[in-house]
């Protein structure tokens, strides 16, 4: 399944280095900033939607590793989608990686500048985001381990924050620190409505929003190609990475809800910031600010990384011109790594210019990365059905295979009517309707140009 361009990609990326990209592709702003959203719909039991989250998604990096295993290639679940589903499940599945990560990039670089805002209140937002763009596509450029190591901090500083939260925070609730020396205990996650503060409606309707806060992490697979060891790489990255992030995601969920009262997280601003202040760090806004903004960074660097494989892989594919398949002396596909950058700076620039043509002051970019949760799944869903084919095809290099899918095929359905249960409440949710909306637009739009350019191609 290889290809002679593809073994030219440098093989560099350390099992250590893969563990951190995921981890940090997964682990952003939306925990630091965004929980007390998912929390409003369901209470105390956001915890089971992120450990629920995180159960598909562990079943769904099972089966990708599965094949990995096999066949560790770059872009790896777009060619798994065309050679076990249908040329055009390939197709589409590149294509929203590569549309996903341009609006998560965007979205990233304009939050960037609204952060450094925090310390210079005047700074340019779109200096600031130049900047960045121009700084994250260089090292991209410069080779896949200088990627790699930058990425590996990025998530480092994320991990050290939630770790640090997680401990301070069992101080309060354990031994009374910051609170006068009185346990807080855990009652809060009982009190004020119960621990099901919206029903089972209401955490399906946070469901929906948790599941989509993990997107990312099958960015494992795109890097597969790039690993220096990618069997054990691949298995040991996946062994720990689901079971690191649902202690970081459900252990800092765990310590927010139990010091504060579910319906009070609204007013307080950011939990992470409440919890440092409350033990006396008096400059916790400062902390979480560097760590956002870092998570920021850190997205947009996954994004350009993530999107640029995926248009390699098209153009190997045929479906972009060869050109994308150059490689440079560093042994980066450099083309497709020029174009994505180029794609977020423009639409970072569309976002300064937009509001003053149109006299509005609304961040059209809001609705816009919404919608690329439908797009964000999709990958998930290509992983579940691929390994379903590929079981048939493999069978022989299946016999002494250390890392099959457990409980395969029920799992894997399993798995699949998990996913397929969340669209639905995305869809029955009023707030999240319009981006499963605009998302299954561009999957309908990409479908058509597929078959479009086949037959003027026959033709």
């Amino acid at each position: 399944m290889a290809t002679t361009d593809e073994q030219k990609l440098n093989k560099s990326l350390s099992s250590n280095q893969m563990q951190m990209i995921a981890l940090g592709g997964t682990i952003g702003v939306g925990l630091f900033m965004g929980s007390a959203s998912t929390i409003k719909w369901t209470g105390p039991s956001v915890m089971l939607a992120y450990a629920l989250a995180g159960g598909i998604l562990y079943l769904v990096m099972r089966a990708l590793g599965e094949m990995l295993y096999v066949h560790p290639i770059t872009g790896s679940f777009a060619d798994f989608a065309s050679e076990y589903i249908h040329p055009v499940a390939g197709y589409l599945t590149a294509w929203s990686n590569v549309f996903e990560f341009l609006l998560v990039g965007i979205s990233e670089v304009i939050a960037v500048g609204q952060y450094l805002q925090f310390w210079w209140p005047h700074f340019p937002t779109w200096l600031a985001g130049l900047v960045v763009i121009v700084t994250l596509c260089l090292a991209n450029l410069a080779s896949v381990k200088a990627y790699g190591n930058l990425e590996s901090w990025f998530a480092l500083i994320k991990v050290i924050t939630i770790i640090f939260m997680i401990i301070l925070g069992l101080l309060v609730i354990v031994l009374g620190v910051g609170n006068h020396g009185q346990p807080l205990g855990i009652s809060n996650l009982w009190r004020h409505g119960g621990f099901f503060t919206g029903g089972w409606k209401g955490f399906f309707f946070s469901l929906s929003l948790v599941i989509a806060s993990y997107q990312g992490i099958e960015i494992v697979g795109i890097t597969a190609g790039e690993a220096q060891d990618p069997k054990h790489s691949i298995v040991k990255s996946i062994q720990s990475l689901i079971f690191r992030i649902l202690i970081f995601y459900v252990g800092a969920i765990f310590v927010i809800v139990s010091i504060y009262p579910w319906n009070e997280l609204g007013k307080i601003g950011s939990p992470f910031v409440q919890t440092f202040a409350k033990v006396g760090i008096t400059f916790a806004a400062e902390i979480i600010n560097f760590v956002v903004l870092t998570a920021a960074l850190s997205g947009c660097n996954s994004g350009i990384f993530s999107s640029s494989r995926m248009l390699y892989t098209l153009s190997k594919n045929g479906d972009l011109p060869r050109a994308f398949t150059k490689i440079s002396k560093h042994k980066v596909p450099y083309l497709t790594v020029i174009v994505m950058s180029l794609g977020i700076l423009i639409g970072m620039l569309l976002n300064e210019v937009l509001p003053v043509i149109l006299h509005t002051s609304t961040n059209a970019f809001v609705l816009v990365y919404s919608s690329s949760v439908l797009p964000g799944m999709i990958p998930w869903f290509v992983i579940l059905i691929s390994d379903l084919r590929f079981r048939k095809k493999h069978a022989n290099e299946l016999i002494n295979h250390p890392f099959t899918m457990p409980g395969f095929p029920i799992t894997n359905y399993i798995a699949l009517g998990g996913l397929l249960i969340t669209l639905i409440f995305m869809f029955v949710n009023p707030e999240t309707r319009i981006s499963i909306i605009i998302g299954l637009g561009f999957e309908i739009i990409m479908f058509c140009i597929y078959f479009t350019r086949q037959h003027l191609q026959r033709n």
